[in-house]
């Protein structure tokens, strides 16, 4: 139970007072995170998972204990306060701890810290303290409306003035917009977001954000001003670029602020038809579409305190509002912009038209300065390639169907500079032309255009290099086509389609997930699949998904098995369970329609192996792997999992039905694909890997299989021929059966279509085709499975599924091709994991270094007569470490947290 007492302020700046809490050495409890997230805003659940790290040089070092103090509304610093402890509680875990509080509320605030008890009982000093604040809880919560303006336009502009009393303490906004939206307080904009809200199934789910605006108030009058764009919530052509059209509706906005004042008073400003809308400088707004700006258009100072906007008219109350409001919880980290790349002029054809080069193909928004006459016009049109004549080639774009670009009209003949609010694209070139006021009038002048990369801002968790350059290089190619496409949502690519293509989810997740911490964003992507499921159970292969695909583009297995993979994936990776719990209704529904859909346990609808290397002129439909194959493999692999998931949800029954079918499933699989010499349907790269790794060849013909994987590989010149789906599991297979220098041959060339060739013809991000040819696009991380490798296979960094989230490290370099080091950085939930190694001759070293409250198996390359030390002493009398296994090739030893040096000669 809670106990209830007075707490000094000296206590929460984390003050030794006394013995009893003096600094344990070398530990200290560090990174406190509320829902996988750092001070978040918006906690929309009143039970608030909590999570740290115990950080310790000692090896060894786990915690035994901890205690949670909570004080509400209250900053370090202030004066005495209500404390919430729940007193010591033993125990190792430290991650997504549910905490007794006593009931929170809707808006507040809560301060809280963590002190933890190490192996040898001793305290440490209470960690530095962390806020995390409430969204909205319950649905009665809400007294803002739904409002609109009474006319459809481009876009709207609203606003709301209002005052504050003296002694304001907080003020919290809660404020969704719809498709997108941008907030600001007294001409202020409010937090560093873009592209706000995150996109989802509208109907069903309006993401709200929570920002704390107390710093953008005064006393007396105030303003709130919101701009409206369209997103993905209204699409349509006209003349321009679409990859669909589809509405949810009008654009919409709910805002509910709260004022709370010194004296314990509290006050709201709600959205309703008194706010005043404008049809605002926006003219033209689509999110394939492009944007244009006319900044004559723009009311000077609309958004501040003491403008008259009695001209301007009211909003009215929308009568079907649409979705439920989910806060935080059910949110991917906000779209921002990350860095800045200025273009440089590579061509000009006129006076009025040049082409500009970023120098990388990425997601950009501009920021355009122009000079020149008011009412001229400068027009970016965006383009990944360039065709012979050095002019953008837009047809990876989709350009075909219509153009698309960023347009700013100046509204002075001074100088001004613009940034867009609701478009951007992917690219890395730009066409600027230059138009005039009117016919015969003078030019306007770009002075500079700068890239503004825009996308997630989760943060980066992994780091990997090695002596091989063309690897590094791979690995940044790959790099930059995630970073482009981690918004809201996992996109295919951020020009031409921007839908979240679930097959990317599960056979990129791993990958994703050692380079970025996106945790967040796959818990997001679970509630638009369980948004996105129709009736019969099917998951669609895009979601959130706002446009109906025909037949297989909307049914195929290989795709809405992520339903069920995805929740399995993220387990393995933090140890959370809850998506199990909250989605294992969708996900046996799920099941239930593959059921459906099968025939004597086989399923046919499927995409296959979707842009591999056959014989045809140009990857796209799978050539050399029939959808059957793959589709009833994923069949099988998703009852077979959700066996699992109900084994651990205590839900026995379930789990020994699910069994059953997978093994039903399997048999079938066998019966029709397996061949008389120990291969798999076609033979293909991606039929025997997916045979291989997921248990469906029978045992007595695993090295069959796996010799002929290897032999495909090596006849076709050390060449891969699987695509989107087939080619984690080739490089899997090969791993898992001792081949990785199989895949460094393959890799390590730039000859044939593969990552090689595709930098060899100037890509800076992985192509969608292993040709990079020109009709497919220039930034789709679909074919990025390598990252996985490299970090989990090449260094050896995993996570122990005996233990998932990190509890257990699995720690196997393997050392290959003429690679002399190699080395990576994962940051995981219990903290950051390095290992490098190095090699000379036969003289091998291996420097690892694991968290506090982790253990880890740590493979050494190494011959039996060989002498193994760690950190120059024989290993035998190291502290933390102990034999498990030698045999001809590696040593196996059981490692306790912290870091160590080993070396085989």
């Amino acid at each position: 139970m809670f106990v209830l007492r007075l707490c000094l302020s000296a206590l929460w700046c984390g003050l030794a007072l006394c013995p009893a809490i003096a600094f344990a050495e070398g530990g200290r409890v560090v990174d406190l995170r509320c829902e996988f997230a750092v001070g978040p805003l918006g906690v929309d659940t009143p039970t608030p998972r909590l999570s740290w790290r115990l950080e310790s040089d000692r090896r060894g070092a786990k915690q035994t204990a901890y205690e949670v103090e909570a004080m509400q509304s209250a900053k370090p610093g202030s004066d005495a306060g209500d404390v919430w402890t729940q007193g010591k509680v033993d125990g190792a875990t430290a991650s997504l701890i549910m905490q007794p509080f006593v009931p929170l509320r809707s808006s507040q605030s809560v301060w809280w810290r963590v002190r933890a008890w190490d192996e040898e009982g001793e305290p440490t000093a209470w960690s530095e303290p962390a806020e995390f604040t409430m969204g909205v809880l319950e649905p009665d919560d809400w007294s803002a409306e739904w409002i609109v303006a009474p006319w459809q336009t481009e876009s709207v502009l609203m606003r709301k003035g209002f005052a504050v009393k003296p002694g304001l303490k907080r003020a919290i906004a809660h404020v969704c917009g719809l498709g997108q939206f941008e907030m600001s307080l007294n001409g202020r904009k409010s937090g560093d977001g873009l592209l706000a809200p995150g996109w989802t199934k509208y109907n069903r789910t309006c993401l709200y954000e929570t920002h704390d605006i107390t710093s953008l108030l005064s006393d007396g009058d105030n303003a709130v001003g919101l701009i409206l764009g369209d997103g993905m919530h209204h699409t349509e052509r006209r003349n321009r670029f679409s990859k669909f059209q589809g509405t949810f509706g009008p654009q919409r906005a709910i805002v509910q602020i709260e004022l709370e004042y010194e004296d314990g008073t509290t006050e709201r400003v709600v959205s309703d038809p008194t706010w005043r809308v404008d049809p605002g400088p926006i003219t033209f707004n689509d999110i394939f579409g492009g944007e244009d700006y006319d900044a004559r258009r723009l009311p000077a100072d609309w958004d501040e305190a003491g403008f008259d906007d009695s001209a301007w008219g009211h909003a009215v109350e929308l009568v079907r509002p649409g979705g439920k409001l989910r806060g935080m919880t059910a949110s991917a980290p906000s779209i921002a912009a990350i860095e800045t790349l200025p273009a440089k002029e590579i061509s000009r054809s006129s006076d009025s038209r040049s082409v500009l080069d970023f120098g990388q193909n990425a997601s950009f928004m501009p920021r355009v300065t122009v000079r020149g006459p008011a009412g001229s016009t400068v027009r970016l049109t965006h383009a990944e390639v360039l065709d012979d004549e050095g002019q953008i080639d837009r047809g990876t774009c989709g350009g075909n169907r219509g153009p698309a670009y960023w347009q700013y009209t100046k509204a002075t003949d001074g100088e001004e500079t613009w940034f867009p609010k609701f478009f951007y694209a992917g690219c890395r070139y730009l066409q600027a032309d230059l138009i005039p006021a009117g016919q015969g009038g003078a030019l306007p002048e770009l002075v500079s255009v700068d890239g503004v990369v825009v996308h997630t801002t989760a943060a980066p968790a992994g780091d990997f290099a090695c002596s091989n350059d063309l690897l590094n290089r791979i690995r940044t190619l790959v790099r930059w086509a995630q970073r482009s496409n981690l918004v809201s949502v996992l996109t295919d690519c951020p020009h031409r389609e921007k839908l979240g293509w679930l097959e990317q989810y599960h056979l990129n997740g791993p990958g994703v997930r050692y380079e970025f911490d996106a945790h967040r964003l796959f818990i997001k992507g679970m509630c638009d699949m369980a948004d996105s499921q129709i009736a019969s159970g099917l998951v669609p292969n895009i979601a959130p998904e706002y446009v109906e695909f025909p037949g297989t583009f909307r049914a195929a297995s290989e795709w809405g098995s992520a339903v069920i993979l995805v929740p399995w994936q993220h387990y393995q990776a933090t140890g959370d369970t809850s998506l199990f719990a909250d989605y294992y209704p969708t996900m046996q529904r799920y099941l239930e329609y593959l059921t459906s859909q099968a025939t004597d346990s086989i399923v046919e609808e499927g995409l296959g192996d979707w842009y591999d290397l056959g014989p045809a002129d140009r990857p796209g439909h799978a050539q050399l792997t029939p959808p059957p194959v793959t589709a009833t493999a994923f069949y099988y692999e998703s009852a077979k999992t959700l066996a699992q998931i109900a084994k651990l949800l205590d839900k026995p029954e379930d789990a020994a039905k699910h069994q059953e079918l997978a093994e039903t499933i399997r048999d079938a699989w066998r019966a029709k694909f397996r061949n008389d010499d120990g291969t798999y349907a076609t033979g293909s790269q991606c039929s025997n890997a997916i045979a291989l790794m997921m248990g469906l060849a029978e045992e007595r013909d695993r090295d069959a299989a796996l010799a002929a994987l290897v032999k495909d590989v090596r006849d076709r010149g050390d060449a891969m021929t699987a695509g989107d789906v087939g080619f984690r599991y080739l490089l899997q297979a090969l791993a898992d059966g001792g081949h990785s220098d199989v895949i460094y041959d393959m890799i390590n060339q730039s000859e044939r279509p593969g990552y090689g060739y595709q930098l060899a013809h100037g890509a800076t991000a992985l192509t969608e085709a292993w040709d990079a040819n020109h009709h497919a696009s220039h930034n789709h991380f679909m074919l990025g499975h390598i990252t996985e490798w490299f970090y989990k296979d090449l260094v050896g960094i995993e996570s122990d599924p005996s233990a998932p989230g990190y509890e257990k490290i699995v720690i196997r370099p393997n050392p290959v091709g003429d690679l002399a080091w190699a080395e990576a950085t994962h940051d995981t939930v219990r903290g950051p994991i390095h290992v490098r190694w190095d090699r000379k001759g036969d003289a091998f070293k291996l420097a690892v270094k694991i968290p506090a409250n982790t253990t880890a198996t740590v493979h050494v390359p190494a011959a039996k007569h060989q002498t193994i030390t760690e950190s120059a002493q024989p290993v035998a009398e190291a502290t933390g470490v102990a034999l498990l296994e030698r045999d001809e090739e590696r040593a196996i030893y059981r490692i306790e947290s912290g870091a160590y040096e080993f070396a085989a000669e």
